[in-house]
């Protein structure tokens, strides 16, 4: 693989943001990254950006990208990593859809407008199995025709469909590679994601809150595996494309708290509910796309990177 000379990864001080940035600057790259929140007043972000910060080759920028003068900060870039944005499909109803559009679509039309402007090479953009909506049977294909069932859906299909038409202009040397990544889990996981749920509720005894009857399926992606095959996209032959980024096989949600309870000894506690709003019955990845374009194959099993994650949150 070349090597990435100068990258920006936003969301820096998020779960994958943080893992990526650290991979870039192991291959050598000088990193800048940037994030609206500041180490020195939000918790998490300070854990996830704990060996990133004072490292040689690394340069972190506070603040929101609807504000920041993104120009000055593409100058000079092979590649800019797009992760930053508002996550999460239940909070996506009602009165907050106003901060996932701003987040999700016009910030990345703000950041599309900036690499046209400083001749960025490429864009890796994040995009989301969430823009598939409920499976058709058999894994998802790049090229089904997407149904998203949640206003998040909704803004990571239009970052992508946009981010793919300015990629498509003669008039710029900007490719662009959306990576619709399938549930990703692992050390420094977002809290309110179901691995990371489950595994507390095993450390803290409180019952997990288990959303419709277990069998609903999902693809579930082991976060070095996420951030080797968006290492791949940077610099894979390809002007506007879309790519499964997914862990290999679906399972049930049953099956992962047989494999949380084989990883931790402990039966894990629960309280179902009903099944919550734009929730989909089943993800799973279709990754021919990945494995010719980007090389993928998903390395690590769900009980070895269920295990790295429950070391992480023991220690």
């Amino acid at each position: 693989m070349q090597q990435v000379e100068r990258a920006v990864v936003t969301g820096v001080a998020g779960f994958i943001g943080s893992h990526l940035a650290e991979a870039l600057l192991l291959q050598g790259a000088n990193v800048v990254g940037i994030d609206r929140r500041s180490p020195a007043g939000d918790p998490v972000a300070a854990e996830n950006l704990e060996s990133l910060l004072g490292r040689r080759g690394f340069h972190l920028v506070e603040g929101e990208l609807g504000e920041l003068d993104l120009r000055s900060l593409t100058e000079g870039a092979s590649a800019v990593f797009h992760l930053a944005g508002v996550p999460g499909v239940r909070p996506s109803w009602g009165e907050r859809f106003a901060e996932y559009l701003a987040s999700n679509v016009m910030v990345t039309q703000r950041l599309l407008e900036a690499c046209v402007s400083t001749d960025v090479p490429r864009m890796v953009l994040a995009s989301s199995s969430s823009v598939y909506g409920n499976s058709v049977g058999r894994p998802s294909r790049e090229e089904d025709l997407p149904f998203p069932l949640s206003p998040y859906g909704v803004t990571k299909l239009a970052a992508e469909r946009l981010s793919l038409a300015y990629a498509v202009r003669r008039d710029t040397p900007l490719s662009v590679v959306a990576l619709r990544y399938f549930t990703v889990y692992g050390p420094r996981q977002r809290p309110d994601m179901a691995i990371g749920r489950i595994l507390r509720s095993v450390l803290t005894g409180h019952p997990l809150r288990l959303y419709g009857d277990g069998v609903q399926r999902r693809d579930f992606t082991y976060v070095g595996d996420a951030v080797a095959a968006t290492m791949a996209a940077c610099v894979a032959p390809a002007q506007a494309e879309v790519v499964n980024v997914g862990g290999g096989r679906s399972v049930s949600m049953l099956d992962v708290l047989a494999c949380a309870a084989q990883v931790t000894g402990q039966d894990v506690p629960i309280l179902r509910d009903v099944t919550q709003l734009g929730d989909v019955d089943t993800t799973e990845a279709d990754l021919t796309r990945a494995r010719k374009l980007l090389g993928y194959e998903p390395s690590t099993s769900l009980a070895e990177g269920m295990g790295q994650q429950w070391k992480w949150i023991t220690s």
